[in-house]
Formats: structure tokens, C-alpha cells, sequence
């Protein structure tokens, strides 16, 4: 397959930027006074306007000649088909067998996945109805009260966005938290207050032997058995979820309490599988399956819908417009919801260890931009925070709005003051202010440049009714599949991070290095070594 820059399609783009470098939002809207109307696209609950992007119909064609050159919608069946598109690990992806209906028949290795999968989700939905209901008892006969979900990086951010972002549909008798961090302050942050007796720990961990989950599993089990008094207490106040029995049974939890998972799941792509079982003890069975169909709907629409109108394809084709062309090195996501505080952070594990990588499927190193730096907080926060860069200063940064139209918390003027934020946020980046508006306005002569707006800043809104179970399903299907739909156009492997391994590796080497009773000879550069030595001293003092 020849290298991506040297296809026509994308010698096409770069000639077309070009033309494109120097021309105003301000110009295209003029020339098109119904452009906010008809670049829109519609689905799963979601609409999404793009109007307020430095494109034209020329743009856009020409993006999706790019993707179908490309191949992406033979990538697309080929990854609903159950084909091993993770090709340096020998996997299929099929995050999206976890959340089709029953009925379903998707086959990996002549096994069709789907039955296994809604066995595991009943398996869930009884445990969590015997929490929930009280007929699960801690060691002491007391019912659970409180969640605590041991994991890291797939297994922690997508449970904790989620069970944050549903707030409003939680049990409100269960305390829902999570730890991740080998730091210890976050396990001791984690467990404040909570009286063990009370308490479940829910371990993920694939093979159970992930360093810093299995470290912070080893002082909740110590934590629990130390004020519960007896061994015997693990059986009750811990699950897993992982596929090592062995290392499960080791550890003192009953094989009967593990929650198995599959090697097609990816990390970053696994809450909707056992996973997400604390999701489904803090919202319920019912609006976990919810979620699952919101999720569903998201991919039929990206499987069956064109091009032209598929949401995560539009989505995925502006990023590659802006990371490529103009050379924008980060994506801004920012939600003007609370309650979706922790969704950046959750995006940034998606893309950034999906598509952060330097060579391509056949391991040769690219010549173009791969996966953005992705970040952001909730509106309106930070509008008083980095607006001011978005807005003035010399980045591109291109920006995706979420919103909804209706607030599930009925606190008076808050939510119509929250979205006239959000619009006026889009129009401002968008449009600006000239200088010669801002002198009509009397404003001093040498304060005109300083309150100058260049405008031309591009952005998407991401509009919902309101945030359910199925619309936050969609939403985040909807930046799987763009992440998808970008890889495949870059031809780099979204689903493999071998960039997380070599720090691991190298920290395992490392910490009985700083523990060692004797002075270990130490191997490393200069800056690592004194690095060693310098905590030895202080550990010693």
C-alpha cells in the first residue's frame, strides 16, 4: 500500500489548504446565510454542528475521498466482523459484541462471542441486584454501603467517568469510589470514612497482576482483614474481575465472585464489559443495558449510515483536517456539564493510547501528525481558566462543545445561563470582534489591539435533550469510532500500546532498587542513578 502522503487524495487536501489557509469563517457564513442549518448530522440521540469549522462542500468532499481510499469502510466490517484487525497482537475488536442485542451472532475463532457476553452481563445483573437489595452481606452480616473499584487506565477511567457522569440515576445508598493511583494518599483518600464492614472491593485486573492495581488491592485486602480480624473476611468484601483464576483463588477471593472478560476487549474500550460492574451497582442492571443500547445505536449508525452523514466519520475527517493540514497539535473537548467532568481525561486514554504511535501497520515510521493531545475541563470553569488562549493567543486548538438541552437538576436560571455560555462560547471563536468594532464602541485607541478578537477559531457542538444512560452510551461510541475512523486513515494500530510497557518494565527494575537492604549497583545513566541514591539517602535519614 503506498505511504499515505503520497496519495493523490491527500496531495489533493494540502493543495486545497492552501485556498483554504487565509479564509474567515466570517466570509463563509456570509456567503451561505443557511450554513448553521445544513452542515449538521443527526443520530443516536446526538446532533452535531460542524457548521463552525474553516470548511467548504470542496473540503468536505475531498476529506471523504481521503477516508474511502483508504479503506475505512472495509476497516469498519472487517472490525464488526470479528476479523483480528489488532494485528500485532493477533486480535480481533470487538468492543462493539459487548453491547449488541441478544440474537446477535458475531464470531471470533468459529465461536459466536455474543451469547458468552450477555452471560457475564446476567451474571452481573444478579450480583448486583443482591448488593443492591441488601441479600449480599459483608464477613459481619451487614449489607454493603459502600463501592471501592481497584484499577488503572481502562479499568478506572471509564467506570469513574461513568458513574459520574449518571449521578442523577445512582442508588443514593451506595458510596461509588474508585483508586487507581500507586500513590498511596489515593487509597487512603479512597477508603476515608468508610467503615469496612461495610465495603466491597471490586478488583480489575485481566491477569491480576498489574502492578499498581495488585499494590493497592494488597493494602485494601491488609485494610479489611485488619479490622474485620479474620482471613476468612477477603471472601466476602472482595470480587474480581479478571481471567486469571488461579491468581484470583491466590489472592482470597471466590473463583464463583470473578467477572470474566475476553482478549478482544481493549482496556480503554471495556466499561461496557464486567468492567463497568461497578456502573452497574451504582445505577442498576436495567440502566446499565440503557447505556449498552445507547452505545448500540451509535454503532448501527456508524456501520450502516453514509459517509456524508456519519457522525463519528465527520468527526474523525475534521480532526485529520486540522492535525494534518494546519498542523494543530491539540483537541480541546469541553463539556458543558458537571456531571461530564471527568469525560476529557477519559478521551484522553482513548485517543492518545489508541493513535499515539510513530510507525505504521507494516512498522514503518509515519511522515505525517497521528493522535492529538487531547484535554479540557468542564464549561464554564474553564472559560476563567485557558479561554483567553483559545481565543487570543498564537494556537490553533480546535474545540469540541458538548451540551444539553435540558438539566436533570431543577436549580432555577443555572442551566439556560450554562448553554447561552456554550452558543456564545462557539460564536465568539468563531466570528470574533474586528478592530474596527471594537473602536465604533469608543474603546481607548491603544487598548484596540488588546481587545482584538481574530476569530476563525474552529469548533464542533455536540448537542443531547438530556443526560441519560443511552445518550451517554452514544457519546461515547461516537469518539470510539472517530478514534477508529483516524487510525485507519493514518494506518496505525489503535488498539495495541506497547508505549505503556517500557516505563513498567522499568520501574519493576527499579523499586526494590530503593528498598534494597545493601547498596545495589545500579546500572542506569548518571540521572537515574543519582536519582536512586538521593531517595536512599532521605529513606535512611
Amino acid at each position: 500500500m503506498p505511504p499515505l502522503t503520497s496519495r493523490p487524495e491527500w496531495k489533493a487536501l494540502a493543495a486545497h489548504h492552501e485556498t483554504m489557509r487565509g479564509v474567515h469563517l466570517r466570509e463563509l457564513f456570509a456567503k451561505d446565510p443557511q450554513r448553521g442549518e445544513r452542515l449538521v448530522a443527526e443520530a443516536a440521540g446526538l446532533y452535531l454542528d460542524y457548521s463552525k469549522q474553516r470548511v467548504t462542500d470542496e473540503t468536505l468532499r475531498l476529506l471523504l475521498d481521503l477516508a474511502r481510499a483508504c479503506g475505512v469502510r472495509a476497516r469498519v466490517d472487517a472490525m464488526f466482523a470479528g476479523e483480528k484487525i489488532n494485528v500485532t497482537e493477533g486480535r480481533a475488536v470487538l468492543h462493539v459484541a459487548l453491547r449488541a442485542p441478544r440474537g446477535t451472532r458475531i464470531v471470533v475463532d468459529g465461536e459466536d462471542v455474543v451469547p458468552g457476553v450477555h452471560a457475564v452481563l446476567d451474571r452481573m445483573a444478579e450480583f448486583a441486584g443482591r448488593v443492591r437489595g441488601g441479600a449480599w452481606t459483608g464477613f459481619t452480616g451487614r449489607p454493603i454501603r459502600n463501592i471501592v473499584n481497584i484499577g488503572i487506565g481502562g479499568s478506572d477511567l471509564g467506570p469513574a467517568m461513568a458513574t459520574d457522569a449518571l449521578r442523577w440515576y445512582r442508588d443514593p445508598r451506595l458510596t461509588l469510589r474508585f483508586v487507581s493511583n500507586v500513590d498511596g494518599a489515593d487509597f487512603v483518600a479512597a477508603t476515608h470514612g468508610l467503615d469496612p464492614a461495610e465495603t466491597l472491593f471490586i478488583v480489575s485486573s485481566k491477569t491480576f497482576t498489574t502492578i499498581e492495581t495488585l499494590t493497592n488491592a494488597r493494602t485494601a485486602r491488609a485494610w479489611c482483614v485488619r479490622a474485620l480480624g479474620d482471613e476468612r473476611a477477603v471472601a466476602k468484601h472482595f470480587v474480581a474481575v479478571s481471567t486469571a483464576e488461579s491468581e484470583v483463588r491466590k489472592f482470597g477471593i471466590d473463583p464463583a465472585n470473578m467477572f470474566p472478560f475476553w482478549d478482544w476487549v481493549g482496556g480503554r474500550y471495556s466499561m461496557w464489559s464486567a468492567i463497568g460492574l461497578s456502573v452497574m451497582l451504582a445505577i442498576g442492571p436495567e440502566r446499565f443495558r440503557e447505556l449498552l443500547a445507547g452505545a448500540h445505536a451509535m454503532d448501527e449508525h456508524f456501520r450502516a449510515t453514509p459517509f456524508e452523514r456519519n457522525l463519528p466519520v465527520v468527526l474523525a475527517l475534521l480532526g485529520i483536517w486540522y492535525d494534518d493540514f494546519f498542523r494543530a497539535e491539540t483537541q480541546a473537548v469541553l463539556p458543558y456539564s458537571h456531571d461530564l467532568g471527568r469525560l476529557p481525561a477519559y478521551l484522553q486514554q482513548l485517543d492518545m493510547e489508541s493513535n499515539g504511535k510513530h510507525v505504521d501497520l507494516d512498522g514503518r515510521p509515519v511522515d505525517y501528525q497521528t493522535g492529538p493531545v487531547v484535554w479540557g475541563q468542564p464549561g464554564t470553569n474553564g472559560q476563567h481558566a485557558y479561554f483567553q488562549l483559545l481565543h487570543q493567543g498564537t494556537k490553533l486548538v480546535p474545540c469540541d462543545f458538548i451540551g444539553f438541552l435540558r438539566d436533570l437538576d431543577d436549580v432555577g436560571e443555572h442551566h439556560p445561563l450554562l448553554l447561552a455560555n456554550l452558543f456564545a462560547q462557539t460564536e465568539a471563536l468563531a466570528f470574533g470582534k474586528t478592530a474596527e468594532q471594537v473602536a465604533a464602541e469608543g474603546v481607548p485607541a491603544f487598548q484596540v489591539p488588546h481587545r482584538t478578537f481574530e476569530g476563525n477559531r474552529p469548533s464542533n457542538t455536540i448537542l443531547a435533550e438530556r443526560l441519560t444512560p443511552a445518550v451517554l452510551g452514544a457519546l461515547v461510541a461516537l469518539y470510539e469510532h472517530k478514534v477508529f475512523v483516524q487510525g485507519a486513515i493514518w494506518r496505525v494500530n489503535s488498539f495495541d500500546q506497547w508505549g505503556v510497557e517500557l516505563g513498567k518494565a522499568l520501574a519493576t527494575r527499579i523499586a526494590p532498587e530503593l528498598t534494597a537492604r545493601d547498596e545495589p549497583r545500579l546500572t542506569h545513566d548518571s540521572s537515574t542513578n543519582a536519582l536512586i541514591r538521593r531517595f536512599r539517602r532521605s529513606a535512611s535519614a
